[in-house]
């Protein structure tokens, strides 16, 4: 009973495994495919670099700031007990 329950687990695992094996090599449009137009306004259109870039909103920088003392905090109006 045991069995039927094993082998799509281990399928699963082994499927999961392989495809967490990718190609380490930069990325370049396919042979025939062309990268997107450039944007209205722009002279040229953006590299496949350019494309991979986030923006700000995308990944923001993290402030890594430690507190070195405790400090009280203020008033919540919202912070209430559950009913």
């Amino acid at each position: 009973m045991m069995r039927n329950g094993l082998l799509p687990a281990i399928g699963l695992g082994l499927t999961l495994a392989l495809s967490a094996c990718g190609s380490r090599q930069d990325l370049e449009p396919l042979a025939n495919a062309s990268l997107p137009v450039a944007p209205y306004g722009a002279p040229d259109p953006p590299t496949a670099e350019e494309l991979l870039e986030l923006d700000a909103l995308a990944a923001p920088e993290r402030s890594v700031e430690l507190r070195r003392r405790s400090e009280e905090r203020e008033d919540d109006p919202f912070d209430l007990p559950p009913e």
